[in-house]
């Protein structure tokens, strides 16, 4: 008996300490992990990236580290992430900026992003057709990636990519916002212990700031 009460009493402490541990962690502050770039959020809880096929470190948070999948998976049922391309990077990044809208249409991002990444950093791509290579490569068909590529529905997305990123003024990417009203500060996690640390206090400032 005594045995069983010992291990209870252990089992006990061993989760207060860790509800005690996430109690005293420390919440996402304004000026520090994340800025206040607009007054009123968006209509839908969303959370848009900006990134680009040529930044590394955009591979690095996408394939390396996750995190966009990772924010996907902590994300509330009413609220979304949604990844655009910026143009400023890479001598085919308009044509990569298009590409992913057509990947947007046709609801393929997971099937060609790792490919175009890849490609992206070997600076690879020389025309559209490097980038149609990619797409047949990982299940569209050519019919598709032509009759797409140009539509009237491709067209819109571009233009809502480029129209977003020069609205949120950005200048450099990954970039991320939570509700059209947040973007976090990259910087603000400098301090972070390690890798899966940085990780972590990246993803709960996203959740932290949907709720806010």
């Amino acid at each position: 008996m005594k045995k069983f009460a010992l291990k209870s009493a252990l089992v006990a402490l061993s989760a207060l300490f860790t509800v005690n541990s996430t109690a005293l962690a420390a919440a996402p502050a304004e000026g520090k992990e994340y800025t206040q770039v607009r007054q009123a959020p968006s209509a839908q809880k969303e959370v848009v990236e900006f990134f680009s096929f040529y930044c590394p470190h955009c591979y690095d948070f996408e394939l390396t580290y996750k995190i966009p999948n990772q924010i996907k998976q902590a994300l509330p049922q009413d609220a979304k992430l949604v990844q655009y391309h910026v143009n400023f990077l890479g001598r085919q990044s308009e044509n990569l900026t298009r590409a992913w809208a057509l990947a947007m249409a046709l609801g393929v991002e997971d099937k060609v992003k790792t490919a175009l990444f890849e490609a992206a950093q070997k600076d690879a791509f020389k025309s559209m057709d490097d980038i149609k290579a990619i797409f047949t490569a990982n299940g569209v068909s050519e019919v598709d990636f032509d009759n797409g590529i140009n539509s009237f529905a491709v067209n819109g997305l571009v233009n809502k990519q480029v129209q977003l990123a020069e609205d949120f003024k950005i200048r450099g990417v990954p970039a991320f916002f939570v509700n059209g009203q947040y973007q976090l500060n990259m910087e603000g996690f400098a301090d972070s212990q390690s890798t899966n640390e940085f990780i972590k206090r990246y993803v709960d400032a996203v959740t932290f700031l949907l709720k806010k």
